[in-house]
C-alpha cells in the first residue's frame, strides 16, 4: 500500500472496513452513465438523486428560471432579455430608478429603454422603488434561545422588525388603493402578506392575503409568491394542515420555488401525505402528491410509479422518479471500485445473483458445461497463478461473457454513504417491466432510453442496442445520451479483447481513451479548487471495463496498466504481476491500442529495465537465492531509485516538481545499505534510528562487508558468507548466522524491512500487515485501487531459521549459541503471526457471545503458540538460561522475560 503523511492505506482500510467516510464525496464516486439531468422540466433537477446533500446539485442554476422574472420580463414586452430583466428587478440600485422617475436615468440599461419607459410603467417601476426598499428587511428575526447553535457573524442583521410596522402598512395600502394594474396591485398584496408573515402578524398576513391578493383574481406568479408566505404564516399559527396544502400548491405551481416549498413542507409522518392526497382534487395533485411519497421512502420505488402510471404514464413527474431509480441502480451495479475481495462476504450474495438473461443462457447448455464453469471457479479461487492464468487465456467467448465477475455486474448494499436499510433490494427487473410497458403508452422517448440503459445493465446489449437504433428524436440531450449508450454496448458486449477489436476501439472511440491536454483558462479566470478531484466519466467507466476483460482473460500486465503506472508496482511488487508487466512492455508488436493507451502508463521509474530487475533482485534476496539475485542486481546499475509522490521536489527553474535527488547517503531502493543489516536488533523500534535499535556483530572476519553497500555489493557478500559457511569453523558459523541476519531483518519482522519490498524507509504501511500475506491474489475484478490491497509474497522465516540452525550446529561458543537461538525464536513468532493471520475466528460482534468466544480463540491460539512455536525459546530457556546473552535479553526484551518466569 502507499504511504504519506497520514498513511492512505489506512485511511483506505478504514474507509472499506466502516464503508463510510465523513471527507468523501458519494456523488464522485460513480460514473453517472445515465445522465438523470436530461429530463425535460429542469423545474424538478433539485429532486434528482444523490447522497451528499438534501437536492441535487449537479447543475447551473441558470437551468431554472425564476417564473418571476419571466413575469415580469412578459410584463415588460419582451423588450428585455431574461438577464437583463433580472438585472432590472434584483440588481439595479434604488438610486438609479429614482434618477429613472424623476427623468434623468444613468445606467446604461435604463438609457437603452428609452426616456418613454416610465412613462409607460410607472406603476411598475414606483412598484420596484418601493420593493427594492424593503427587500433588505424581508426576513424574519431570528430569536436565540438557550439551545441555538448558529454563527451569524456575517449575516445580514436587517430584519422586518426593524422597519415602521404602522408606517410601512400604510403606505404599501395605499399604494395598493392607488394602483390600476391588477398585476401590480396583485404585488402589494403580496408585500402585504409578506411583511406581516416576516413580522410574526400571522393573523394580519391571512387577512391581507383575503383582502389584497384574492380579489384580483389573478393565479399567475404573484399569487404562488403570496401563497407561499401564507403557508408560513399558518405554519406560524400552527395550521399544519392548511401550511402543507398552501405549500403542495406552491411545489405544483412554480418553478424555481419547489424546492423550498418541498422543505417548507415538513411531511413527516404518513398522516401528512394521507391529507394531502384527500384533498387532491384533479389527477395532477394525486400524482404530486404520490411523488412527495416516494420521493421520501425509496427503498423501493416501483409500487409509488405504479400508482403515477396510471394517473399520467407521460407525466413528467414520473420521469424524474425513474431517474432516480435508475441511479439508485447504477451506483450498484456500476461502482467506481469494488471494495470487496473475493474472500469477503460483503458482495458475496453478487456471486447469487444471475440476471434473467444469463439464466436463460446457462439452462441452454448441458450440464458437462456448467461443470467446466465450476472447475473454472476452483481454478480462478485456488490453485497456482500461473496454471489459472493459462486457463483463463483459453476460454471461449461464451464462458468470458457468462464469467458472473464481468462488469457491471450487482453488489448489494455498495450504496454505503446511504442508510443500510434491510428491505433494500435489487428492483432492475421490476424497474425493466415498467419502463417497456411505459415507453408503448409515454410519447417521450425518454423512456426508450431508460429502457434501453436497464438493458444494458442486465447484460442483454442486443436488446439494447436494437433499441437505441430504431430511435428517432432531436433533442440534443437524448442524442448525447444515445450516443453513449451505444457506445457502451459495443465495448461491454465484446467477450474478447483481442487486438482486432483494439483497433476497432482506435478507430471509433479513441477520444474516450485519449487524454486530452488540460484546458488553458485566461489569467482573470478564478480557478475553483475541487476538493475532491475529478468526478469518474465514462472514459473511467470504459476504462475499468476493459481492465476487468484483460484481467478475466489473463492478461494481467495491461490489466494493470489500464489503471496505475509502472511505478505502483512499487506498492506491492508480486513477482507474477510484475512478471506479466513485463512481459507486455517487452511485446515487440503492440496495436496502435496498446501503444497509445496502454504503454503510456509505462512511466517514471526512469531506466525500465533497471527497475524491473531491481524488483527481481529482490524477491531473489528474499528466497535467499543471492547468485540469482546478483545476476539480476547486476543489470540494475542505471537504478534510478524508488519513484515516490510524496519525494518529489518544486524545482523553481524548470517550474515544475520533480522526483527527489539523493544525497548520495540515503537508500534510494539500491544503494546507500548499512552494515548494521548483518547485525542484531537491541530494542523492537522501527522509528528510532538505526543506530539505537540495531547493534552490529563482528565483521573483522569478513572484510567485504563494506560500511555502506548497494544491493550488488550486498549480492556478493552474500555469496561470499555461503561459500564460508560450508565450513566447520567458528568463521562458519558466523558467517551463517550474518545471513540469517539479513534475512530475519529483511523481513516483515525487521528494522531492514523495506530493503526487498521497493520501499525507502521501514514506517508502517499495508505491505506490513500479516492478513493479507496469502499467495492468492485479492483481487476480484482488476488492480483498481492497487495501493489499497497487499499483494506480495509472504516472507519464509525457515530461510532464515536454517541458516541460524547451521551456525548453531557448528558454534562452540555458548553466548553465541544463546544469541542465535533467540534470532530464531523471534523468526518462529514471525511463523505463528502469519498462521494466526490465516485463522482468524471472524466472530460476528453482534454475537451476544462475541466475548466468550473472542476469548475461547485467543486461549486457543495461545496454547497453540506454546505448542508450536515456541521450540527456540523453550530451548534458549532450558540450556542457555545462565548466559550473559540471555540475562542481557531479559532486559530488553519483555515477553522472553515474562518467558523465562513461567
Amino acid at each position: 500500500m502507499k504511504k504519506h503523511i497520514l498513511s492512505l492505506a489506512t485511511i483506505s482500510l478504514f474507509y472499506i472496513n466502516t464503508q463510510a467516510c465523513a471527507w468523501s464525496d458519494p456523488d464522485s464516486d460513480y460514473f453517472n452513465l445515465f445522465t438523470q439531468s436530461i429530463i425535460k422540466d429542469k423545474s424538478y433537477l433539485p429532486f434528482l438523486h444523490n447522497y451528499s446533500s438534501r437536492f441535487y446539485t449537479d447543475y447551473k442554476p441558470s437551468q431554472i428560471p425564476d417564473e418571476n422574472i419571466e413575469s415580469w420580463r412578459k410584463f415588460f414586452g419582451n423588450q428585455m432579455s431574461y438577464s437583463e430583466t433580472d438585472y432590472l428587478v434584483n440588481k439595479i440600485s434604488l438610486n438609479d430608478l429614482n434618477e429613472l422617475k424623476k427623468g434623468s436615468p444613468n445606467n446604461p440599461l435604463l438609457n437603452k429603454l428609452g426616456n418613454g419607459f416610465y412613462t409607460k410603467y410607472r406603476e411598475a417601476i414606483d412598484y420596484l422603488i418601493e420593493a427594492k426598499y424593503l427587500e433588505p428587511y424581508m426576513r424574519i428575526n431570528y430569536v436565540e434561545d438557550a439551545n441555538s447553535f448558529y454563527y451569524r457573524e456575517n449575516e445580514n442583521t436587517k430584519n422586518a422588525q426593524q422597519l415602521d410596522y404602522r408606517k410601512t402598512t400604510s403606505a404599501l395600502i395605499s399604494l395598493y388603493n392607488a394602483t390600476k394594474n391588477p398585476e401590480i396591485k396583485q404585488r402589494y398584496g403580496y408585500q402585504l402578506v409578506r411583511l406581516n408573515h416576516y413580522t410574526r402578524n400571522y393573523d394580519a398576513a391571512l387577512q391581507a392575503f383575503k383582502t389584497y391578493v384574492l380579489p384580483n383574481k389573478l393565479k399567475g406568479t404573484v399569487y404562488y409568491m403570496a401563497l407561499d408566505q401564507l403557508a408560513g404564516a399558518q405554519r406560524g399559527l400552527e395550521m399544519g394542515n392548511e401550511a402543507n396544502w398552501n405549500f403542495f400548491q406552491v411545489f405544483i405551481n412554480s418553478k424555481s420555488r419547489k424546492e423550498s416549498a418541498f422543505v417548507s413542507m415538513k411531511l413527516s409522518d404518513s398522516a401528512s401525505f394521507s391529507n394531502i392526497l384527500k384533498r387532491a382534487a384533479n389527477n395532477e395533485e394525486k400524482n404530486m402528491a404520490y411523488f412527495l411519497l416516494g420521493y421520501e421512502d425509496f427503498t423501493n420505488p416501483i409500487p409509488m410509479m405504479e400508482k403515477m402510471y396510471e394517473i399520467d404514464p407521460d407525466s413528467e413527474i414520473l420521469k424524474v422518479m425513474a431517474a432516480r431509480s435508475i441511479n439508485e441502480l447504477e451506483r450498484n451495479y456500476l461502482p467506481t471500485y469494488y471494495y470487496a475481495s473475493k474472500d469477503s462476504n460483503i458482495n458475496s450474495d453478487k456471486k447469487e445473483h444471475i440476471g434473467e438473461t444469463e439464466k436463460k443462457e446457462i439452462e441452454k447448455k448441458e450440464l458437462s458445461f456448467w461443470q467446466k464453469i465450476v472447475l473454472f471457479f476452483k481454478n480462478l479461487f485456488g490453485g497456482k497463478k500461473s496454471d489459472k492464468t493459462n486457463e483463463k487465456s483459453e476460454q471461449s467467448n461464451d464462458e468470458l461473457f457468462e464469467n458472473p465477475d464481468r462488469i457491471p455486474t450487482y453488489i448489494k448494499n455498495n450504496a454505503y454513504y446511504y442508510s443500510q436499510n434491510e428491505n433494500e433490494k435489487d428492483f432492475l427487473n421490476d424497474l425493466e417491466k415498467f419502463t417497456s410497458k411505459t415507453k408503448e403508452k409515454s410519447k417521450d422517448e425518454y423512456w426508450q432510453i431508460a429502457d434501453a440503459y436497464l438493458k444494458f445493465l442486465k447484460k442483454d446489449y442486443k436488446e439494447s442496442s436494437e433499441i437505441l437504433s430504431e430511435m428517432q428524436t432531436n433533442n440534443p440531450e437524448y442524442l448525447e445520451e444515445i450516443k453513449r449508450m451505444k457506445v457502451l454496448n459495443d465495448i461491454v458486449s465484446q467477450p474478447k479483447i483481442d487486438s482486432e477489436y483494439e483497433d476497432h476501439l482506435m478507430k471509433n472511440y479513441a477520444e474516450y481513451f485519449i487524454e486530452k491536454p488540460p484546458v488553458k483558462k485566461d489569467s482573470t479566470e478564478i480557478n475553483e479548487y475541487n476538493y475532491y478531484g475529478e468526478a469518474p466519466s465514462t472514459a473511467d467507466f470504459l476504462k475499468d471495463v476493459l481492465a476487468n476483460r484483460y484481467f478475466l482473460q489473463g492478461e494481467d500486465g495491461k490489466s494493470f496498466l489500464m489503471n496505475n503506472k509502472l511505478s505502483d508496482l512499487q506498492y506491492n511488487p508480486n513477482s507474477d504481476l510484475v512478471k506479466s508487466v513485463e512481459e507486455f512492455y517487452r511485446k515487440p508488436d503492440k496495436t496502435k491500442f496498446e501503444q497509445q493507451i496502454i504503454a503510456k502508463n509505462l512511466d517514471d521509474v526512469g531506466n525500465i529495465d533497471a527497475f524491473f530487475a531491481t524488483i527481481y533482485g529482490d524477491r531473489a534476496m528474499k528466497l535467499a537465492d543471492f547468485t540469482k539475485a546478483k545476476s539480476y542486481y547486476q543489470k540494475a546499475l542505471n537504478f534510478s531509485g524508488i519513484p515516490r509522490d510524496n519525494y518529489e521536489k518544486y524545482n523553481p527553474e524548470t517550474e515544475k516538481y520533480e522526483k527527489f535527488v539523493y544525497n548520495g547517503e540515503n537508500y534510494d531502493g539500491y544503494n546507500n545499505i548499512p552494515n548494521l543489516v548483518f547485525g542484531h536488533n537491541v530494542w523492537e523500534s522501527f522509528q528510532s534510528p538505526e543506530t539505537k535499535s540495531m547493534k552490529p556483530e563482528d565483521y573483522s572476519a569478513f572484510p567485504f562487508i563494506k560500511h555502506k553497500m548497494n544491493k550488488l555489493e550486498l549480492a556478493d557478500a552474500m555469496i561470499q558468507l555461503q561459500k564460508i559457511g560450508t565450513g566447520k569453523d567458528a568463521k562458519a558459523a558466523k558467517a551463517n548466522q550474518l545471513i540469517g541476519n539479513v534475512l530475519y531483518n529483511t523481513s516483515i519482522l525487521g528494522y531492514y524491512r523495506q530493503l526487498f519490498v521497493m520501499d525507502v524507509d521501514n514506517s508502517n504501511g499495508g505491505k506490513y500487515d500479516f492478513w493479507t500475506t496469502s499467495t492468492e491474489s485479492p483481487y476480484q475484478y482488476y488492480y483498481k485501487n492497487f495501493s489499497s490491497e497487499t499483494f506480495i509474497e509472504p516472507d519464509n522465516f525457515d530461510l532464515s531459521i536454517n541458516y541460524y540452525q547451521k551456525a548453531l550446529n557448528i558454534s562452540t561458543n555458548r553466548e553465541e549459541k544463546a544469541r542465535i537461538l533467540f534470532q530464531m525464536a523471534s523468526a518462529e513468532q514471525g511463523k505463528f503471526y502469519q498462521y494466526e493471520a490465516k485463522h482468524q475466528a471472524n466472530i460476528d460482534y453482534a454475537d451476544p457471545k462475541w466475548s466468550e468466544k473472542t476469548d475461547a480463540q485467543e486461549k486457543e491460539m495461545a496454547l497453540l503458540k506454546n505448542q508450536k512455536y515456541r521450540n527456540y525459546f523453550t530451548q534458549l530457556k532450558n540450556q542457555y538460561s545462565d548466559t550473559e546473552t540471555s540475562k542481557e535479553l531479559l532486559g530488553s526484551c519483555t515477553y522472553f522475560s515474562y518467558f523465562m518466569k513461567r
